[in-house]
């Protein structure tokens, strides 16, 4: 299968696959890197698409690079990685694992379809519970700014504000999702009422996780992938 590194604005991408007038954007999660695509792309290039992944703000080749992972600095670089695959491809469809999926629907307003992996969908009821387990509140949350967890999560009132600010785009394509029934990110219930308001179909695998890694989860993910691509 057809690789080439390739720069957007600065971006390191990968392009996998021959020329062709669909494509996938691919979009990594936490600790995450562009690479991460080619088991995807092994299932989506032979069916006619190509397949575009970037490494978002320091993750992969952009280490380093004293770079935040936060949507004010992903859905730029999203943005970019868009523009450039509408000049090429006449339909874009997107592939996101976990937060990148957020990321996603803060960015893209109308994939032609979207199969997302583990996604974070209510980003502000996981900071909400993220708070509420380390005895955080609000209040002290803005007085402070920033307040690290006994867990070491960083909590920001910044983020929480950001985020509370920027809705996320409803999508009306078909969505397509993979989630782990031991998802300790994404509840069952927020993942259920989300699959309900945007008619998505929804797989879950008994006893997975929110980081796909054991061959049983690699080998259900490539399932997935394989029949929804």
């Amino acid at each position: 299968m057809r690789a080439e590194q390739i720069s957007i604005g600065g971006i390191p991408a990968i392009l996998y696959g021959d020329p062709a007038g669909r494509g996938y954007l691919f979009l990594h999660g936490q600790i995450g890197r562009k690479e991460e695509a080619e088991a995807f792309a092994l299932a989506a290039c032979p069916r006619g698409h190509q397949v575009l992944s970037i490494d978002l703000p320091g993750h992969g080749a952009r280490q380093g690079r004293d770079e935040e992972l936060a949507p004010w600095t992903a859905v730029p670089d999203i943005r970019a990685a868009l523009d450039w695959a509408e000049r090429r491809w006449e339909s874009i469809s997107l592939r996101a694992t976990s937060i990148g999926a957020y990321f996603a629907m803060l960015a893209f307003a109308n994939p032609a379809r979207a199969l997302l992996l583990s996604p974070v969908l209510d980003m502000e009821g996981l900071i909400l519970t993220m708070m509420s387990g380390a005895g955080v509140s609000e209040a002290q949350l803005r007085e402070r700014g920033e307040i690290t967890t006994s867990r070491g999560q960083l909590l920001s009132w910044k983020y929480l504000r950001w985020v509370r600010e920027h809705p996320v785009h409803r999508w009306a394509c078909p969505i397509r999702i993979l989630w782990g029934s031991g998802d300790n990110m994404t509840p069952r219930e927020t993942v259920e009422a989300y699959t309900r308001r945007h008619s998505a179909r929804l797989t879950v695998l008994e006893g997975g996780e929110h980081w796909f890694h054991t061959p049983e989860q690699l080998a259900a993910l490539k399932k997935w992938e394989e029949t929804e691509s």
